[in-house]
């Protein structure tokens, strides 16, 4: 390979066109015309001297040898990256940028969080992108983020994974449900009745469904609703039960009722994740160690995992590493 024909703008829609799976779709992205990123490929293929890219299903998806290159690109610009926000830091200031994936329920609780790092870190900008957990998973497995929050992460020799709060799933029901305000009750005498459940992939469900299956207890009717916000007011409009995260109740409990079910609530926690092969930039290390410091001012006390001091320590190892 002849480094002397690269290019930081090659390796930039390059990156783009894994990302996006399409010469398209890089092209909206970077304001570039089809022709013009084709063109670039043809040029990185051959400073490269192998193949890239290869059209599969329709889309545009990494060679082994592009794979590599791909994670190599995506190094180089967060040094640069890195670099730019050294000259910040240099100025006055301190800034840069940091990609978060969140599957759909952490949105209730990042936002608690964004808002001080904001106030300490005004110079550094955030973009979040919020899907179910299958789109989230995705984008880890393409490298999109620098740090992702899941409620039952990915596994891997890839997978740097730390937890970083409680996630106990509750079960809801309408106000005025028979069971509303008893000290306990059996889950079998609810089974029988129609629950609301996520999409499957939904950590939730996921999780749910193997309570289930440890208490060797089966549900009649369910309803596939892929929203928790759907769920929560279908609930209160007395269509039926559902399992939910505690954090999405802290956006309203008008009309719901938390059922004291044997066996519930159902434990679990959420995670921070990152890629092992993929360097944090400073940004994003900052917004770890914050969190390792600050998150029990953020978030109520019960919500603290266990060891979250810990966890700034957790994944600096691996961006020393890789530094």
């Amino acid at each position: 390979m002849d480094v002397r024909h690269l290019s930081f703008r090659l390796l930039q829609v390059y990156v783009q066109v894994v990302r996006q799976a399409s010469v398209s779709g890089a092209a909206r992205t970077l304001h570039l015309t089809q022709p013009t990123v084709s063109l670039q490929l043809k040029r990185l293929a051959e400073a490269v001297g192998e193949p890239l890219l290869d059209a599969r299903g329709g889309q545009m998806l990494p060679t082994a040898a592009g794979a590599e290159l791909y994670r190599a690109a995506c190094d180089v610009l967060g040094r640069f990256d890195d670099f730019a926000l050294s000259l910040d830091q240099l100025r006055g200031g301190s800034g840069g940028n940091i990609s978060i994936g969140l599957v759909t329920t952490a949105k209730y609780i990042l936002p608690r969080i964004l808002g001080p790092f904001y106030r300490s870190y005004p110079k550094v900008g955030v973009t979040l992108h919020i899907g179910n957990r299958a789109r989230i998973l995705a984008r880890f497995e393409n490298g999109e983020d620098d740090l992702y929050v899941f409620s039952h992460p990915p596994s891997g020799p890839a997978v740097l994974a730390a937890r970083m709060l409680k996630n106990p799933l509750q079960l809801i029901a309408p106000a005025g449900h028979w069971a509303a305000g008893r000290e306990s009750v059996p889950f079998a005498e609810l089974a029988h009745e129609r629950f609301l459940v996520r999409e499957p992939g939904s950590a939730t469900r996921m999780m749910f469904e193997a309570w289930l299956s440890g208490q060797g207890i089966e549900i009649g009717t369910t309803m596939q609703i892929e929203s928790n916000e759907a769920i929560r007011l279908s609930v209160a409009s007395g269509l039926g039960l559902a399992v939910v995260s505690a954090h999405t109740l802290q956006e309203g409990r008008d009309g719901l009722a938390v059922l004291r079910v044997d066996g519930l609530p159902i434990e679990s926690h959420w995670y921070l994740v990152s890629r092992r092969d993929r360097r944090l930039p400073a940004a994003a290390l900052s917004l770890v160690g914050f969190m390792a410091a600050h998150l029990p001012e953020c978030v109520a006390p019960h919500f603290i995992a266990a060891g979250i001091g810990e966890l700034a320590a957790h994944f600096a190892p691996a961006g020393a590493a890789r530094a």
